[in-house]
């Protein structure tokens, strides 16, 4: 096999996102990996982009098929134009495939594969699509053949029902089964036993599974255990047993600390050939209400294959039931499902386009898995099938154009509902990109006074490129919504598309208002945080508006189904809350990495973002410094914002080396002055008030650090810190970079370090840091502003992290000093690389996920519009790492009981229309007379309306609801909270209600 020498350098401004999911040893595996795509149809055209955009080194395309107008409705990188010059299906495309990513060769070759075998050779992966299994076998029979052996992915979309195999060979390694990233766990106790029972501190879950491995270390008593590697017996969530005797003498008994982590240990599978498979086949589950389909879909593909090859043609296959049955019954009449045999010869002439998406993102996931060896491999059918969709009406002769598939596959009244459809996607983004390709492909908002909106507040960066498919490096800076709506009219002329720049929120409720959601027939999130898809999923829910939300992080994703009065909402369940580090922890007691990321990132928002901030505002509104000087002598008051404005005013540099002064101050004072006072406060021989020493794990002391100008960190952290300070005040020049740090630092005296008296926080329950005002300080800033002639306050530079550019110096500042607030609490380093994924908050993102996670979507928002029931609904979540898809129906809304038989779920609202003399005792009455119950609590927001038992409330129910609710003039209503007294309980108690809406006329 040829080997191609690459650069190992990974082009990080591009692929930042996908480094996170696969990691820099397989992102350089796929840069000298070659793969061959045969086919370019729909699902081939899928496998492409997406193995493109993941950045192998060449890419071979062999489709000689002539393009035709049907392809228009699958392949997205066709034109009309290609139809008309009938260009080859692998020569259209080419150029197109080729803009997705500048590092990968992408090329084309017309050779009869099957008569020319050893050509394979030349490629490390092979994939076959809209192959004959006949075919198939004889490329996967030599592709096994060889040393190493080449592997072999196939897939297939016909109608309704796709598939994807997978055979990798004998003994294929897979290095990392799952990418997951393991943290180390505290140790809290290890017995003196055969075998010894680690127990983590404070009963934190472990994680582990028997049979597992781990590495103990930083353990004081049992010495020996450090650096050790241990196989793991599981015992309970908080204890497992290590294969060690420690019962011997040779082992002191355990005193405090250590850590342990799980550690990857490779795993070898071993894959069987498609010949074998096709007799006896491993399919991977997803959809528990379909146990036997997958195995029927199988030996229905056998069968359409042999009929093609009998008949040469597809025309007729709408009426070939009887045929495709003979044919199944000959193969195997244990399996045969006439179910799916019937919609396979109806829809089976075309190809559908959500299924390529999914499929094609499968597979594009497992080209990766064996390039790389990392993740665990599909093993080996994957079988998927969209038949909730199937209807009896399908039509039998269809015209040759762009939507043949689509008229083949659907029923001809749901194709004219998805013409008419009014959709409204947030977000266009990654999912937001393959959405509108998908939407464009099923003929979304095509007719009649149909429209398709976007929206997103982004504009395009290069690290979008990677996986957002409709952007190229030309469109950098641009809109991501208007470059979108652009890009899919190429890929279907007849979509009307409107984009807008908006952020969706409370802000945007004049554009984005009731009246725009109840004109859209469904609602789709592609968005990345959750607070936008709880007000989102809110606003469906008070307009009873479908809603479909997406969301991906690497390899994982989901898809969740909303229908009004059917199911669940997505504000229904609630994501576990990510713990907060705790302010003593976080201040003075880091005991991890991400502790001391953390604290970097608050340094960074405070110095450079938040105190600038604040100066511009406080000299913007306080002009006149002496009424500021008068107001604090003649009564001790100062405006908000006083302390740090006027430090910040004194402290101004008047060059470029006093910024290098203060950064040298500050390293001294962060790193150096911080670790003496803690040691100063705590010496290493303190002890508890139980006894137990003071520095334990998981505290760890920390060790003074002395300015060296030969460390590189060092220098970094002053560099950064005086880059920075001199932006923020505006003199940073390309001058500065021409001073040379350590020569200026030569220059300057460091004060004696003092220790400060001030008490430092221990536990949570403890009072933080006084926030008072130090009138002393005070009085010192007030002095300082005496002595000025005149106010001098400039505006300063507010500086907001960016992540993504490397030349501003934000990085480079929370690296260095992030790892340096680690090395004094003795915490391992890490790279820059993980520093800026957790400092930027970055979502890991790979393309193979997000073609998935748009498919699945699509299907959904199909049956919604057809009108399928809950039963025919799926929720996904699915991890192509490990690989995992579960397709359950969506939970049911859940019922809330006011009492008897009166209840609601979270899709009810009561609405009360009343009039200009209507009083909050006609509100009260219509509602006792609606349930039978007293009204105990009304409220508009926070705001309190009606409490009965509240001195003076009593009085307000003959007040006009108009006069208590004071609505603004273009208001038509108000949504209120109420409660009703249980009668069988105190008045105290309260039942609950659905949110009552009143209208004024």
């Amino acid at each position: 096999m040829e080997t191609v020498v690459v650069k190992d350098e990974i082009d990080d401004s591009l692929y930042s996102r996908q480094r996170y999911v696969l990691g820099d040893n397989a992102m350089q595996k796929l840069a000298k990996s070659n793969v061959l795509i045969i086919g370019l149809g729909g699902l081939g055209v899928e496998v492409a982009k997406n193995v493109i955009l993941a950045g192998v080194n060449s890419l071979t395309l062999l489709d000689e098929k002539i393009c035709q107008e049907i392809d228009l409705g699958t392949q997205f990188f066709l034109t009309q134009q290609d139809v008309n010059n009938k260009l080859s299906r692998a020569s259209a495309c080419r150029s197109r495939l080729a803009e997705l990513n500048p590092h990968v060769s992408v090329q084309i070759i017309k050779d009869d594969i099957l008569s020319n075998l050893p050509s394979l050779k030349s490629y490390h992966c092979v994939v076959i699509t809209e192959m004959p299994f006949s075919d198939q076998v004889v490329l996967n029979n030599f592709c096994r053949e060889q040393t190493p052996p080449i592997y072999f992915i196939s897939g297939d979309v016909r109608g309704l029902f796709s598939y994807a195999f997978c055979d990798f060979g004998n003994e294929f390694e897979v290095t990392d089964i799952d990418g997951e990233e393991y943290r180390e766990v505290f140790i809290g106790s290890i017995t003196k036993s055969n075998p010894a029972v680690v127990g983590t501190l404070e009963s934190r879950l472990h994680g582990l599974q028997t049979g597992d491995k781990v590495l103990l270390k930083g353990i004081n008593g049992m010495l020996q255990l450090n650096f050790k590697t241990f196989i793991v017996q599981y015992l309970t969530p908080y204890t497992f047993s290590i294969d060690c005797d420690t019962s011997t003498d040779d082992y002191q008994i355990y005193e405090h600390g250590g850590v342990f982590c799980k550690i990857k240990t490779p795993t070898i599978m071993n894959f069987q050939s498609l010949e074998m498979q096709l007799t006896n086949p491993s399919i991977l589950l997803c959809d528990l209400s379909k146990l036997e389909y997958p195995l029927q879909t199988l030996l229905a593909f056998q069968s359409l294959y042999k009929y093609i090859s009998q008949k040469q043609t597809l025309n007729n296959l709408h009426t070939a039931f009887n045929e495709l049955y003979d044919i199944s019954i000959s193969i195997n009449s244990k399996v045969t499902n006439s179910e799916i045999l019937t919609i396979l010869s109806r829809t089976g002439s075309g190809v559908f386009a959500p299924l390529c998406a999914v499929i094609g993102g499968i597979i594009s996931q497992e080209v990766l898995k064996c390039l790389t060896s990392k993740f665990t491999p599909l093993y080996q059918f994957y079988i998927l099938d969209a038949m909730e969709l199937s209807s009896s009406n399908n039509r039998s002769e269809v015209a040759n154009n762009r939507y043949f598939s689509l008229n083949v596959c659907l029923s001809p009244d749901l194709v004219k509902k998805m013409s008419e459809l009014s959709l409204f996607m947030v977000g266009c983004g990654a999912i937001g990109c393959e959405l509108l390709k998908n939407f464009a492909l099923v003929g979304l908002a095509t007719k009649g006074d149909s429209i398709l909106t976007i929206t997103d507040n982004d504009l395009i960066e290069k690290s979008n490129l990677n996986r957002q498919f409709l952007f190229r490096p030309w469109h950098i800076q641009q809109s991501k919504s208007l470059v979108a709506s652009k890009e899919v009219c190429v890929i279907n002329p007849d979509i009307k598309i409107e984009a807008h720049q908006n952020k969706i929120s409370v802000d945007t409720e004049n554009i984005y208002n009731d009246h725009f959601f109840q004109k859209m027939g469904i609602i789709i999130n592609a968005l990345d945080n959750i607070e936008t898809r709880r007000y989102i999923d809110g606003r469906c829910v008070s307009n009873t508006r479908p809603l479909i939300e997406t969301g991906t992080m690497g390899t994982k994703g989901h898809v969740q189904v909303i229908v009004p009065h059917l199911t669940e909402t997505y504000s229904s369940q609630r994501d576990p809350v990510d713990e907060d580090i705790p302010y003593c922890t976080l201040k003075s007691f880091p005991q991890q990495i991400e502790h001391t990321i953390q604290w970097a990132r608050d340094k960074f928002d405070s110095l450079f973002t938040y105190e600038p901030e604040v100066y511009n505002k406080f000299w913007d509104k306080n002009e006149d410094m002496n009424e500021i000087i008068k107001n604090f002598e003649e009564n001790h008051q100062i405006p908000d914002g006083f302390v740090v404005s006027a430090s910040l005013l004194k402290k101004k540099p008047a060059n470029f080396e006093c910024c290098v002064k203060e950064a040298y101050l500050k390293f001294y004072s962060y790193f150096h002055n911080k670790a003496l006072q803690l040691l100063n406060s705590f010496p290493l021989d303190t002890k508890m008030a139980d006894g137990t020493w003071f520095w334990q794990s998981p505290k760890k002391p920390p060790s003074p650090i002395h300015f060296d100008p030969q460390n590189p960190l060092h220098i970094q952290f002053v560099t950064s810190y005086a880059m920075l300070l001199a932006k923020t005040y505006g003199i940073w020049s390309e001058d500065c970079k021409s001073v040379k740090i350590p020569d200026v630092i030569k220059l300057f005296q460091l004060p004696e370090f003092n220790p400060s008296q001030k008490k430092v926080i221990i536990e949570e329950n403890q009072d933080k840091e006084n926030k008072n005002v130090n009138l002393d300080k005070v009085g010192g800033l007030i002095q300082y502003l005496s002595s000025l002639k005149e106010l001098d306050a400039i505006s300063l530079s507010v500086e907001h992290f960016e992540k993504d550019n490397d030349s501003n110096g934000h990085l480079n500042f929370i690296y260095a000093t992030a790892n340096l607030r680690a090395t004094m609490y003795g915490i391992e380093n890490v790279d820059r690389y993980k520093i800026k994924r957790i400092a930027g908050r970055i979502i890991p993102a790979i393309a193979t996920t997000t073609s998935v996670v748009a498919g699945l979507a699509t299907l959904e928002l199909l049956k919604v519009v057809a009108g399928c029931s809950r039963e025919s609904l799926k929720n996904c979540f699915l991890n192509l790492a490990i690989p995992l898809m579960v397709l359950s129906e969506p939970a049911p809304a859940p019922k809330i009981k006011i009492i008897n038989d009166v209840q609601f779920t979270c899709w009810d609202r009561w609405d009360i229309h009343g009039h200009k003399d209507y009083r909050l005792k006609d509100f009260v009455d219509y509602l006792k007379k609606k349930c039978g119950l007293t009204v105990n609590m009304v409220c508009q927001g926070l705001k309190m309306i009606y409490i009965p038992f509240m001195p003076g409330h009593p009085k307000r129910l003959n007040n006009l609801m108009t006069d208590l609710l004071k609505p603004s003039k273009d208001t038509a209503y108000i949504d209120l909270i109420v409660a009703f007294q249980d009668p069988e309980l105190s008045s105290e108690s309260d039942l609950p209600s659905p949110p009552v809406r009143y209208y004024f006329l």
